[in-house]
């Protein structure tokens, strides 16, 4: 084929420009990057010839190589990996495809990015850092088990273009051969080399060697160690090696927050080596965000990504799982109902809970910083775990009316507090602390000193939903149904004295709201909307709604604060003369009042507007 000259998808020429330029003082993540890839090139090479050994092409020493030419002044690295056709190779490296990248590029214009470089393979745009240290880079593959002559040479100087065309090559796999810029020939040494080999891949599975020169005789070394370290006694491993493997699997460049390392022994055998991190990858929260350790049948990746290892909850664990039990060909259709896969994830699962369970209770700070990172998927739990319901809702930190400003309580410390007549556990949603504190909802809950929860994540109110109760105590939204503050008594003689009232306004406001009826948690404000009990939440409302989901229609119910004086005023007014209008027109400016307290715009603002001017004018004459 002539060869051909295509353009960088748009977010690839900013990935470029901003890594050439933000992360030039980790210039040397090149190299971690490149080797990381064509560590992944042999694993899938592996893993495919376990089924058609025909793809190895005779050769199975697999290895990774890096090529010096100081007086070419390039360096390659080269593998004996799964290759790739011309449409992979375009693809791979013409464009990004993940739903984050524009999240991930506007993240990398920012100085925290600039300082945390592991968020480029994160998000498995390695390659790209090539451009960091060179002019030009030149990468010739072919696809294992395809034409053993041609292979596809794909060249770019990273002007926005790149070119692809066919060329002559005889083994499978890729090089990825780098013109090095004038300022980076230091990656042309032997020793800085070896250096950054030993610091960031001495754990990659395969030999990456080089041919030295001793005694005026080139000789290939092996410049990595290639332990499996997930094998090895937990006391034989250091904490620096843990530190360093952990860098290795998730290429991030900060120490795990947390390790866990076992192995299972019985009639199913596995070692675990898995990692908490300190932080959250941006794209945790999107659909395609890649869960789950990488398995390992005898040593060979199976899969980079086990979904089926972890529950989605327990998504930001990292790390490594190696069986001896499942067979070198199992496929992710075979792991998903397969009962060892079963037994290995409620095992994880456990161990993952208990680690931070321990945490919580012996490393509190650790566990804050883990939960500020973390608690958002962690609490997905409540709502896809029953059978763990109660032993994550153990684990939930919670900023309530008793704690102050960015301290947590938990629910266990809440019930400590509980008054002895009380018999809900009282929480409200919101956006955020400042909101809720303001609230009119807490007014009487506060005058009675009963605590209640803020709860500022989208997802609280599906999941305590899920969660009913804890303990015996069954949780009570105040944005929600009746609250009983008030006794027998206090309620039949509020009843008496603006039942009529009440009744009125219902008769007026018609389909708007389902009931008017007499408030116990208003203290200072007129008025407010509640939902029914089984209503959804509002901010889960907005939030559907923002997400372009149909949200049916629902009538809220309107509560008055008998001890208002405006409420006392307009049952008076009422008293008087039933069909005043200044009752009709106070009483839908209530209404109107409750629904911007509650969020939202008035349904008409021109007669909103209208009638509000009114009725101020009838006051100040």
């Amino acid at each position: 084929m002539a060869q051909e000259t295509m353009q960088f998808k748009t977010e690839v020429n900013k990935l470029l420009e901003l890594m050439i330029h933000s992360l030039y003082s980790h210039k040397e993540i090149f190299l971690r990057e490149l080797i990381s890839n064509a560590s992944d090139a042999v694993d899938k090479l592996r893993f495919e010839s376990i089924r058609n050994d025909a793809l190895a092409e005779g050769d199975a020493d697999y290895k990774i190589k890096i090529i010096l030419d100081k007086d070419a002044g390039t360096l390659t690295v080269s593998d004996n990996g799964i290759g790739m056709t011309k449409n992979e190779i375009v693809e791979a490296l013409g464009t990004i495809a993940h739903s984050g990248t524009k999240e991930f590029i506007k993240a990398l214009e920012s100085k925290d990015v600039k300082d945390n470089p592991e968020m480029i393979g994160q998000f498995g745009v390695g390659f790209y850092s090539s451009f960091i240290v060179a002019d030009k880079v030149t990468v010739l593959s072919r696809k294992a088990g395809e034409d053993k002559s041609v292979g596809i040479i794909w060249e770019s100087e990273a002007d926005g273009n790149f070119t692809v065309d066919r060329q002559e090559k005889t083994t499978k796999g890729t090089d990825v051969i780098l013109q090095l810029k004038e300022d980076c020939k230091e990656y042309l040494e032997d020793f800085e080399i070896k250096d950054i080999v030993k610091k960031y891949s001495d754990y990659i599975n395969y030999p990456v060697v080089m041919d030295t020169v001793k005694d005026d005789v080139v000789e290939e070394e092996i410049l990595n160690s290639m332990k499996a370290i997930w094998l090895k006694d937990k006391t034989e491993v250091s904490n620096e090696e843990y530190s360093e493997f952990y860098k290795h699997v998730t290429r991030d460049f900060t120490e795990p927050l947390k390790t866990i390392h076992y192995r299972a022994e019985g009639t199913t055998e596995f070692s675990v080596l898995l990692y908490i991190p300190k932080t959250a990858p941006m794209n945790i929260l999107y659909q395609d965000f890649k869960s789950g350790p990488a398995l390992y049948v005898h040593r060979v990746q199976i899969m980079e990504n086990c979904e089926e290892l972890v529950p989605t909850y327990l998504r930001f664990i990292k790390g490594v799982v190696d069986s001896s039990d499942l067979p070198l060909n199992v496929s992710r259709e075979i792991l998903q109902n397969n009962k060892m896969i079963e037994i290995i994830r409620k095992n994880i699962t456990k161990k993952v809970l208990e680690t931070l369970k321990t945490m919580k209770e012996k490393e509190y700070d650790t566990y804050v910083d883990f939960y500020e990172q973390f608690g958002r998927v962690l609490k997905e739990g409540l709502h896809f775990d029953f059978s763990r319901k109660e032993e994550i809702a153990d684990l939930l930190l919670v900023q309530s009316t008793a704690t102050e400003n960015g301290k947590y309580t938990t629910l266990s410390d809440y019930m400590s507090r509980m008054k002895t007549e009380q018999n809900e556990i009282y929480y409200i949603t919101g956006k955020n602390r400042k909101e809720l504190e303001n609230s009119p909802y807490l007014e009487t809950l506060k005058e009675k000193d009963l605590e209640v929860l803020f709860m500022t994540d989208e997802i609280d109110d599906i999941v305590i939903s899920s969660l009913m109760k804890y303990k015996d105590k069954q949780f009570k939204s105040i944005l929600k149904g009746d609250i009983d503050l008030q006794s027998k008594e206090e309620k039949e003689e509020s009843t008496k004295t603006f039942g009529k009232l009440t009744d009125k306004l219902k008769d007026m406001l018609g389909e708007k709201v389902s009931e008017v009826r007499l408030s116990a948690r208003l203290k200072n404000s007129p008025c407010v909307l509640v939902s029914g009990d089984g209503d959804i939440d509002p901010q889960m409302e907005a939030m559907l709604k923002a997400m372009g989901q149909n949200v049916p229609a629902r009538q809220k119910i309107l509560e008055l604060n008998p001890d208002h004086e405006l409420v006392v005023a307009l049952n008076a007014e009422f008293e008087k003369n039933a069909e005043s209008a200044k009752v009709t027109d106070i009483g839908e400016l209530l209404y109107t009042q409750a629904l911007i307290l509650e969020g939202n715009m008035p349904e008409d603002i021109g007669r909103f507007t209208n009638l509000l001017t009114k009725v101020l004018t009838e006051n100040v004459k």
